[in-house]
């Protein structure tokens, strides 16, 4: 990277989408100058100029131009530095459009249908979205294997762009089947996804980003008191 290059991300720390940029960020070995916001105080200046539409993290700041949503930021991320190995998006057309495919599928029907499990205050609602997440996790599993082709990350030997994906919602998912004694990712239904998990986490490029399950546990557990206070 030149001397001039100048890189910041906002973002918060227990964010499992601000971990996708930080994790692609450390893919490429890229120097960036990281600024925490609070979303539930007073958002800095940098942050609503940068990110006037949404005002939310992440947001990367590439030579006083920014770059925002999560993928957006670690498909541009992947494109500047594309001399610094690994790539992070596959390298053939149909390759991309698969992991980009199941992405969309992660972000826009599997982690909301968790999430919305986690609000609702009713069982069978509740019930019938863990159901619909395992079923999820079943065609998650089916598509590792077709994309992985017997190796350990969706993008072979290295962590990839559908890896970045579905690997940032661990910790959230691992600190829930601690927080609630919930069994998310079976073993006995997904075999090949729980390998996977456990190889993701467990690699340096990953485990010096993401946020500790201890401390996210605990602060769903703050968060989960709070909001219950303030409904009653």
């Amino acid at each position: 990277m030149g001397e001039r290059e100048e890189v910041k991300l906002l973002g918060t720390w227990y964010s499992p989408v601000v971990a996708r940029a930080k994790i692609a960020l450390r893919l490429k070995s890229i120097d960036y100058d990281y600024f925490e916001e609070d979303l539930f105080g007073s958002k800095s200046e940098l942050l609503l100029k940068s990110n006037p539409v949404h005002k939310k993290v992440p947001v990367l700041i590439h030579n006083n131009r920014a770059v925002v949503e999560s993928l957006n930021i670690v498909e541009y991320i992947d494109e500047t530095w594309n001399s610094s190995r690994p790539s992070i998006l596959p390298f053939y057309p149909h390759d991309r459009a698969i992991a980009r495919f199941w992405s969309a599928f992660v972000d826009d029907k599997w982690f909301p249908t968790l999430i919305a499990t986690t609000i609702t205050k009713s069982e069978n609602a509740k019930a019938k979205g863990m159901e619909e997440v395992g079923e999820g996790l079943l065609l998650l599993e089916d598509a590792f294997i077709s994309i992985s082709k017997g190796k350990r990350f969706f993008g072979g030997e290295v962590i990839g762009f559908m890896d970045i994906c579905l690997g940032s919602f661990l910790v959230i998912v691992k600190a829930r089947e601690n927080l609630k004694g919930e069994n998310i990712l079976d073993k006995s239904k997904t075999p090949s996804l729980c390998k996977w998990a456990n190889e993701f986490l467990s690699d340096d490029t990953v485990k010096n980003v993401v946020p500790e399950i201890d401390r996210v546990v605990k602060f769903m557990r703050e968060f989960e008191a709070e909001t219950q206070t303030r409904a009653s």
